[in-house]
């Protein structure tokens, strides 16, 4: 089996921009009251006329131009979303279909704010099985489209955007660019995050989401390290997902990652749940803030109170 590698990315944000001021006229809230909680100051809000499928087209298309590629050169599209509107063509097919591909296996995953992470796992087992040469990994979701604009406490946090990845094989000459996985739930914490009902709706209970994340992921993306070859201190960046800074910061905090660059895309981006890993990885490099080849800690959690990450060296 060979090893895999991400080739590039690309991340696409809606051009709404959504303040706290501007929440603060819908909901008993302010900008004060928002920035202390969970660090989040803006937000990119979808349109009516923007679907998930197009924010992750967007995305998608950027990567694979920084690859270097053509739509025809990718035989699969992997798209981790739970915000797409249609079950069926899925948001991998309709992907497809507006950047022009010709015949590429095409799936959905739904592991929430987990996606990507899983979905990248999965693009690179299958690579190194040889079902697929070139696959363009994508988190994109619109939580706007989710969320219950009357509630202050859950309304505040989200936003809409997209990030892809291009994940190839590496040459006989190089190391692997993507570490194994480690990936798990908690099932019977699943309801601690939930988009439900008819319309759906976005809820939490935030108290024991905070308290689950800040003390049990730790010692997992610890391990998550050591499966990819890296101590903590070895890290160049950490990118956890965006869910909150009062999050974020303990976390990185206690995995021990003190010479990292630390994601904190959510401050202008809030909580975009699958989007919001490769979206933060894509800004990262586009930034220049993390060396190409340097070791980086994608952590994945939250919906189903579910976890993926793996180290990546970053492209």
């Amino acid at each position: 089996m060979t090893g895999t590698r991400i080739a590039a990315l690309g991340h696409y944000q809606p051009a709404k921009v959504l303040t706290n001021d501007d929440l603060a006229a819908l909901v008993d809230t302010s900008d004060e009251w928002i920035t202390s909680r969970v660090g989040i100051r803006t937000r990119h809000v979808a349109g009516p006329d923007e679907p998930v499928d197009e924010l992750a087209a967007h995305a998608g298309a950027k990567a694979l131009a920084a690859a270097g590629l053509t739509p025809a050169d990718i035989d699969m599209v992997l798209v981790a979303t739970s915000t797409a509107i249609d079950r069926s063509p899925n948001t991998a097919a309709r992907v497809a279909a507006r950047l022009g591909m010709g015949s590429p296996a095409v799936m959905d995953l739904n592991v929430v704010c987990a996606g990507f992470t899983h979905a990248l796992a999965m693009a690179d087992h299958t690579v190194r099985a040889g079902s697929a040469t070139r696959v363009l990994v994508i988190g994109a979701d619109s939580m706007a489209g989710v969320a219950d604009w009357t509630d202050r406490t859950t309304c505040v946090l989200v936003g809409d955007g997209a990030g892809a990845a291009v994940v190839v094989a590496t040459g006989d000459d190089e190391e692997p660019g993507i570490g194994p996985v480690l990936w798990g739930s908690v099932p019977e914490m699943g309801n601690a995050v939930r988009i439900e009902g008819n319309p759906p709706r976005f809820a939490q209970e935030g108290q024991s989401v905070y308290r689950w994340a800040t003390t049990q992921l730790p010692p997992i993306a610890r391990k998550v390290c050591e499966r990819g070859g890296v101590t903590p201190e070895e890290l160049a960046a950490v990118v956890l997902h965006q869910a909150n800074l009062r999050i974020i910061e303990p976390v990185a905090q206690k995995i021990g990652a003190i010479n990292a660059v630390i994601a904190r895309d959510v401050i202008e981006s809030g909580n975009t749940s699958a989007a919001s890993i490769p979206m933060a990885l894509s800004k990262l490099v586009a930034r220049g803030e993390v060396q190409s080849g340097a070791p980086v800690l994608l952590f994945g959690f939250g919906g189903n109170l579910s976890y993926a990450g793996q180290v990546i060296r970053c492209p």
